[in-house]
């Protein structure tokens, strides 16, 4: 779990994962397709900060490298997001490691039994991968959250936690 000094910390991974030119040496980057902030610093403090969600940080060393985040949404599900890996070392097994880890956290303290997300839909090879390790794509879309973007939808992906 992060407090608000891991959340600063962790900051700029999420950056580097999703946005801009050092995203490129990653694979599951939005650089292409999204600019700006992934998300404003008080977001993420207060993420990591509010009763009904866990923001889990990997650290090598003293340095953080990844995130995710799972937010109970009530009636034994859960949401995960914010999963980024540094650009460099994505494919390595820490995105894997991160999301048992935030199954886990699901289970173990919001008793869910179910975990969702939400994906680009024309992100096919992330969709894929999420796909092998057990998560399903729902019939169910949503709007990108940020505007300026209406070419963008949503894909949710849910999986049963056991």
């Amino acid at each position: 779990m992060a407090d608000s000094a891991a959340a600063a910390a962790v900051k700029p991974v999420i950056e580097r994962a999703y946005r801009g030119t050092s995203a490129r040496a990653g694979w599951t980057h939005e650089a292409d397709m999204i600019e700006g902030e992934r998300i404003a610093l008080a977001d993420l403090v207060s993420l990591a900060q509010a009763p009904q969600s866990r923001l889990l940080v990997a650290w090598q060393d003293d340095t953080p490298v990844g995130s995710v985040a799972v937010t109970d949404k009530g009636r034994g599900l859960c949401y995960l997001g914010l999963l980024a890996i540094d650009p460099t070392l994505q494919a390595g097994g820490l995105g894997r490691r991160l999301i048992a880890a935030a199954e886990d956290c699901a289970r173990d303290v919001f008793a869910a039994s179910v975990m969702e997300m939400t994906v680009i839909s024309r992100r096919s090879e992330l969709i894929a991968w999420y796909e092998r390790r057990g998560y399903r794509q729902s019939d169910e879309t949503r709007p990108f959250p940020l505007p300026g973007y209406p070419q963008l939808v949503m894909a949710v992906l849910t999986r049963a936690l056991s």
